[in-house]
């Protein structure tokens, strides 16, 4: 069994498809999920189609890139459905540089705040960290929580190592599949096994193969045979090892 740590199932591009997507995932072993919200407004709904799908989680967040429709009493709202649900993560929440035009600073604000919801609920989180590794650990350094996931990571081995000494795990998934992905590949065989979750992010970050379309779950499969191939072991370490990790940052 696979577990794809970290897929947008609620997004509108699996509308016309969802089930067929779904079943497509279970047939190569792909079995479980974890759901983010990206805003208070889609809250309900990852819940909702995680209820729906036996295996499935959901976590709560305000995602970096959507803090600027965002209030901040969306704070306590998500404190009130923390309270009464069962979110497996605070997420997905963290920093991006990247996006021209984003506000550092209310982005800075959101992060800090939900990392304090992560704290008071004891809850794992599922970092968005792009041109930010920095930024992020040194938040993480000073708000500890109990550990999660740095989703799509990129970062440098020493950035890897801080985030691995703070008890997070850091996912992988379609860019390991690019051949030009030097550095990603690199890390993704060199660290230790035990510190590493894979993921999809569909339908976003598709893969090497069909690098115009859409991303799917069913692709987790494809991305633990090329970590095993960059490790040069068996699938199956890769498999019961990913799978292992997973059960254990979200306390499942």
């Amino acid at each position: 069994m696979l577990i794809d740590t970290h897929i947008h199932l609620d997004a509108a591009e699996f509308n016309a498809d969802r089930a067929a997507v779904i079943a497509a995932a279970h047939a190569v072993g792909v079995e479980r999920f974890v759901i983010p919200a990206v805003t208070l407004g889609n809250c309900a709904a990852v819940r909702e189609l995680a209820q729906q799908l036996p295996g499935s989680f959901y976590a709560y967040g305000i995602h970096p890139l959507y803090v600027g429709q965002a209030q901040e009493s969306d704070i306590a709202a998500l404190r009130g459905l923390f309270a009464n649900s069962g979110a497996v993560a605070v997420g997905e929440i963290g920093l991006d540089g990247f996006v021209a035009g984003a506000d550092p600073l209310r982005q800075e604000l959101f992060f800090v705040e939900q990392l304090k919801l992560a704290r008071e609920f004891d809850l794992p989180v599922l970092l968005h960290v792009r041109r930010a590794q920095d930024r992020v650990l040194k938040y993480l350094r000073r708000y500890r929580v109990r550990g999660g996931v740095a989703h799509a990571f990129n970062g440098s081995p020493q950035q890897a190592e801080a985030f691995m000494r703070l008890g997070f795990a850091l996912g992988f998934g379609g860019a390991m599949s690019y051949s030009g992905s030097l550095r990603i590949r690199a890390l993704a065989g060199s660290i230790p096994l035990e510190h590493i979750v894979l993921e999809s992010d569909a339908p976003d970050i598709p893969p090497a193969w069909d690098s115009q379309g859409r991303n799917v779950p069913a692709n987790v499969a494809q991305f633990a045979r090329i970590l095993a191939e960059l490790r040069q072991i068996d699938i199956s370490a890769v498999t019961q090892q990913t799978t292992a990790n997973a059960l254990q940052v979200f306390g499942l």
